[in-house]
């Protein structure tokens, strides 16, 4: 299934794509996708649904996240080789992680606001996953029967806020905004290998990245074993993966990103965001 909330901001309902790639109301099912709303048993209520007797959605209606209220937005970083040789940074023996704040989610289109005094703003197409049933000290061979599905995020960053103004990553990677998450939340059962799906961002039509998940150090399923020896994850947190190469902080010269670039970007099988930026 893919799984959407549609509508304005602050006002969005759940729904589901049907088999023509309508987009049908599902509030009479569940009020929202939220923690509880990704369990098993809650998504295979919605598999046994007549899709056809619900009511559809009109074409062009804005899209929000795929995700409502998550309790925690981690991510992952260097976990592509070239994008950690671009970066000047050791390769991980362990993945490093770090938080985006929750309130830097924003839906596939919305625009990206920088902040005043923003230089070094920055793009980043990723593979992130949402988590269906808690997980505390699973097996990487378990791991992944505890995410509900998969999505596209750009963890759009600020440089400057992430490496010149000392402590931790999250100050660069939390304005609002800067974690655009969907369009759709792609159920698990959808995809036949979740490490064998293609990436690409592209930056006023020109493509700045490309890769593959087959080419991350660190699995989906081992991310979500380690994450889980250290903390609890809760039905409904998100888990972005990591970069392949192509980030402007790794061209040559550096190149940021400017009011009214646009940005789109794309994974096999989880669709496509496009965000102009402000």
């Amino acid at each position: 299934m893919k799984l959407v909330r549609y509508g304005e901001p602050g006002a969005e309902r759940p729904g589901i794509l049907d088999d023509e790639g309508r987009i049908r109301d599902v509030s009479s099912l569940v009020a929202n996708f939220t923690g509880d709303a990704l369990s098993p048993a809650s998504l295979q209520r919605l598999r046994n649904s007549d899709l056809g007797a619900l009511p559809a959605v009109e074409d062009g209606v804005r899209l929000g996240s795929c995700v409502a209220k998550p309790g925690h937005f981690i991510a992952i970083g260097l976990n592509y080789v070239d994008h950690a040789h671009e970066s000047n940074m050791p390769i991980p023996s362990e993945p490093v992680v770090f938080s985006k704040a929750p309130s830097s989610i924003s839906g596939p289109t919305d625009d990206v606001v920088m902040p005043e005094g923003s230089e070094k703003s920055d793009w980043e197409v990723e593979i992130a996953m949402v988590i269906g049933t808690a997980a505390f000290n699973v097996s990487e061979a378990q791991a992944l029967d505890h995410v509900a599905g998969f999505c596209v995020c750009n963890d759009v960053s600020e440089r400057s806020y992430q490496i010149e103004r000392g402590g931790q990553w999250i100050k660069g990677k939390s304005l609002p905004t800067y974690g655009p998450i969907g369009p759709w939340l792609v159920t698990r059962d959808e995809i036949a290998d979740v490490q064998d799906l293609g990436l690409w961002l592209d930056v006023n039509g020109e493509r700045r990245q490309t890769g593959s998940t087959s080419s991350m150090i660190f699995s989906l399923a081992h991310i979500v074993s380690y994450l889980s020896r250290f903390m609890r994850l809760e039905p409904g947190d998100i888990i972005t993966t990591g970069t392949p190469p192509g980030v402007g902080m790794g061209m040559k010269p550096p190149t940021y990103l400017k009011r009214g670039d646009v940005m789109t970007l794309g994974i096999d099988g989880l669709g496509e965001q496009r965000q102009t930026v402000r």
